[in-house]
């Protein structure tokens, strides 16, 4: 709570805080339709757009003093953690297979 106090201190409106959310989405999705090669890059960017969806509830739980965005902010985050965390193993364990981290090799391949 002291974080969100020293938030409300600084007296940044709720316009600021959805307009960064709104940039960091943007960027995310831009950066995704963009780099369609690596996938180190792409997991990134996923993070980003996770990343932009939590700023969103925190400034509308402080604009509306609600706790429960800020609940599915935590949750957010220990999802993206995990799936960062998988996503990195697998392609630690592609790259240890086939010694490339080009996604267009991984499309062609069938199985």
């Amino acid at each position: 709570m002291i974080l969100f106090d020293y938030i409300s201190y600084i007296d940044l409106s709720n316009s600021s805080f959805i307009i960064l959310s709104f940039s960091l989405l943007y960027f995310g999705f831009f950066g995704i339709f963009v780099n369609k090669r690596n996938i180190i890059i792409i997991l990134l960017f996923f993070e980003l757009i996770l990343l932009s969806v939590s700023f969103n509830f925190l400034s509308f739980s402080m604009s509306l003093d609600m706790l429960i965005a800020q609940t599915f902010v935590l949750y957010i985050l220990s999802i993206a953690g995990s799936e960062v965390s998988i996503g990195l193993a697998v392609v630690i364990l592609l790259f240890r297979i086939k010694g490339v981290l080009n996604l267009d090799f991984f499309l062609s391949l069938k199985g």
